[in-house]
């Protein structure tokens, strides 16, 4: 895959690049921003740029990918590959659009290293990017072509319901009343609606309902949590969205999904808004007759926060093997549990499959807990909400 020249020169310049990576990318959003403002405006999630996780996402997934090569040169990390396309192809980015970045990610690599960048240096460098890049192009086209559609489509409102204080469920029929793509249970969407500043703001939602409906469903946390900036899109549908109101959605996209094996045990655990896809997984489960154990953890501050929860309790019910374990922080019920989900007392058969889902420190916790129990790292899968600032560890 590398070149040997190239190798080398990366491998031994990789400890100067990774140390000046942070600057590297916010010195790249700076440049790039300011010839598109229109990437910032439209495409780019402003709230992660305001706080930052978005330039530790892509100074992550470089280092990632660029020492991996160095490590495995006759190999590709198709699994972070596969998650950074799922996401692109989610936002609809184009082939072109990997020239523009590549053309701010080296200005600013030069403007950060200067001298250092020789013209080995520099040729090593592009040619990690454009390895990286040319996987990522082709993996969108195969799911562009899976998906049929690399466009938005208009979807209106047919039903609101308040599930909590701050999550909302919105269900969707397509304006067209064309037919509508199944998808796979754990998958999401991409939702574009206009802001009142007239910027065309992008975010991903899980779908929340189960697969083979005519009808899309999303549940949407109001992002309010005061450590970084309110979620723009997020508090815009609780505020202004109603039944008969249009948005514009992707296809499905996401590679958080269960596979049709019915004898393997599985454990799904999730933390307050990370339990959509899980209820759209136990649905699935449920229809399909899964035998084998299940396991299904959720944590949440409390009953009344514990979003879809009727769902989550209706489906494990109607498993021939399932066992629902719910932690509260505050007013636990009789038969839920207090503080922090601690799988020590959670049976983990051998060959268990896990799927996690919620806030970094709790899918960190629960994976440590789940080797710990013996089961395979391979076999643990996650979806994160937002910048995967988990996907150079885990890539």
């Amino acid at each position: 895959m590398l070149s040997e020249q190239s190798a080398v020169t990366v491998r031994a310049t990789l400890p100067v690049v990774g140390a000046a990576i942070g600057e590297i990318t916010e010195r790249f959003y700076a440049g790039l921003f300011a010839a598109h403002p229109e990437l910032l405006r439209d495409l780019f999630n402003r709230g992660n740029q305001a706080a930052g996780t978005q330039r530790q996402a892509l100074a992550g997934s470089i280092a990632a990918f660029a020492t991996y090569l160095v490590d495995h040169p006759d190999q590709r990390p198709d699994a972070m590959l596969g998650r950074i396309a799922h996401k692109h192809a989610s936002l609809g980015i184009a082939p072109e659009q990997y020239a523009v970045v590549h053309e701010h990610l080296f200005a600013a690599i030069v403007e950060v290293l200067g001298e250092a960048v020789t013209p080995e240096v520099a040729a090593a460098w592009d040619e990690v990017y454009w390895l990286m890049a040319n996987a990522l192009i082709a993996i969108e086209k195969r799911l562009y072509e899976e998906s049929g559609s690399r466009g938005w489509r208009e979807w209106e409102v047919v039903e609101r319901v308040a599930e909590t204080a701050d999550v909302v469920t919105f269900r969707l029929r397509p304006v067209d009343g064309g037919p509508v793509r199944d998808f796979r249970a754990g998958q999401y969407v991409s939702v574009r609606t206009e802001l009142s500043d007239g910027a065309r703001q992008i975010r991903q939602y899980s779908l929340s309902g189960a697969p083979g409906s005519t009808v899309r469903q999303i549940s949407v946390k109001a992002v309010r949590d005061g450590a970084t900036p309110d979620g723009e899109v997020s508090n815009h549908l609780h505020a202004r969205v109603r039944e008969g109101d249009v948005l514009e959605l992707s296809e499905a996209y996401g590679d958080l999904v269960l596979d049709d094996a019915t004898d393997t045990p599985l454990l799904l655990a999730s933390a307050g808004i990370g339990v959509t896809p899980m209820v759209a997984m136990l649905a699935r489960l449920a229809e399909t007759g899964h035998r084998a154990p299940v396991a299904v953890v959720h944590g949440d501050r409390s009953p009344a926060d514990h979003a879809l929860r009727a769902d989550h309790e209706a489906f494990v019910a109607k498993l021939p093997d399932a066992a629902a374990h719910f932690w509260y922080e505050e007013q636990a019920p009789a038969n839920g549990r207090s503080g922090l989900v601690d799988l020590g007392d959670i049976a983990v058969p051998e060959g268990t499959r896990a799927y996690l889902c919620g806030p970094l420190p709790f899918m960190r916790a629960i994976r440590t807990q789940l080797i710990d129990k013996g089961v395979a790292p391979a076999d643990i899968h996650y979806e994160v909400f937002g910048p995967d600032l988990w996907l150079a560890a885990q890539g």
